[in-house]
């Protein structure tokens, strides 16, 4: 008996001693000290909050819309201020036919916005609004966005008014979630994204934007599926913008093959380099070039090719008309096919 307490108060003796070694690394040498303070993202959204508005997508009931008829709302969303001089993005669907389009700051001005211009691919829409002192969002899209970093969503669900989800990042590099929504990469977040937060904005716990929301999948009368929500990624919105701003639209490169490969993270078939094509789009570049089925892409125009995301960039940013050499493996063996990329079509 004596012998099992001496055994059970070395073992306190032992756990104590530990505790009290390994504490101080925790707090930084300092006594442990109970606090008010609450947990919160209240700092982020301060930050991001003021440039993101709500957004309708208005029609006019009169014939020649002069007439002071009924204005009907027919889509509403989200959207966010990115620059001083009003450039505002949204997600294409949420002001497609519209006849006006009503941006709503959250200190309660409003402004008429002009369409810029829209991306069908990713599902973009730039607009501007003309005001003073409009607030932008803060963005670093130096910083990398991990699997597990804490993930906000701004919006405007149902029309409540902005409100803020909390979520994590669920995966990155998301690509083909539906055969209508375009082949960018999208982070996949838990966050809730409902109706109305379509072009909002996930930002993460510093309160800079990571991506702008678009779709949630799953949710029909059949299936509900929770927590699969999707934003595309602050590099791809800041490229499509920038490329309207230049060009009055997105001009992309054409190859005309496809992959069959829904996620580009780390999960397509391991060849060591190179992507196989599973199918050849008629009339396409790569038919008129000589590509063939089954035909592994190892290096376009030099550069090896390790994902499908990679070589999907390669060829979007490559100008319509190019000559680009494919190395190509077939049948084991390697030739070199060059190919003349065309722009992609829009339908």
């Amino acid at each position: 008996m004596v012998k099992k307490l001496l055994h059970a108060a070395l073992i306190g003796l032992v756990c104590a001693a530990l505790i009290l070694f390994v504490l101080p690394r925790f707090t930084g040498g300092q006594p442990l000290q109970l606090t008010n303070e609450v947990f919160s993202f209240k700092n982020a959204v301060r930050l991001a909050s003021p440039a993101v508005v709500n957004v309708y997508n208005q029609s006019f009931t009169s014939e020649n819309n002069l007439d002071a008829g009924e204005v009907t709302t027919n889509e509403l969303g989200s959207g966010v201020i990115m620059s001083a001089d009003g450039l505002v993005v949204t997600n294409k669907h949420v002001i497609q036919l519209a006849d006006q389009v009503i941006i709503l700051l959250q200190d309660g001005r409003a402004y008429e916005a002009t369409l810029v211009g829209v991306d069908s691919l990713t599902d973009l829409a730039v607009l501007r609004i003309h005001g003073e002192n409009l607030p932008t969002i803060p963005q670093n899209p130096d910083r990398l966005v991990h699997v597990g970093d804490v993930a906000l969503a701004i919006g405007n669900p149902y029309n409540l008014g902005q409100s803020v989800s909390q979520g994590i990042i669920s995966g990155t590099g998301r690509n083909a979630i539906g055969e209508t929504v375009g082949r960018q990469n999208f982070i996949q977040t838990d966050a809730s994204i409902n109706r109305g937060n379509s072009g909002g904005a996930l930002i993460n716990s510093l309160g800079e934007l990571i991506g702008i929301n678009t779709l949630t999948i799953g949710k029909n009368e059949m299936e509900t599926a929770e927590g699969l929500g999707f934003a595309i990624p602050i590099t791809v919105v800041n490229d499509v913008m920038h490329r309207i701003l230049r060009d009055g639209r997105v001009i992309r490169g054409y190859l005309g093959v496809s992959t069959n490969i829904l996620y580009s993270n780390g999960q397509e078939r391991d060849y060591g380099m190179g992507i196989e094509i599973d199918a050849v789009k008629p009339g396409g570049p790569a038919q008129k070039a000589g590509l063939r089925e089954n035909d592994v892409i190892l290096k376009y125009a030099g550069q090896e090719i390790k994902s499908p995301s990679q070589l999907m960039d390669l060829i979007s940013n490559t100008r319509p008309n190019t000559k680009v050499p494919l190395l190509v493996l077939r049948h084991n063996q390697e030739i070199t096919i060059p190919v003349v990329i065309e722009e992609y079509p829009e339908s």
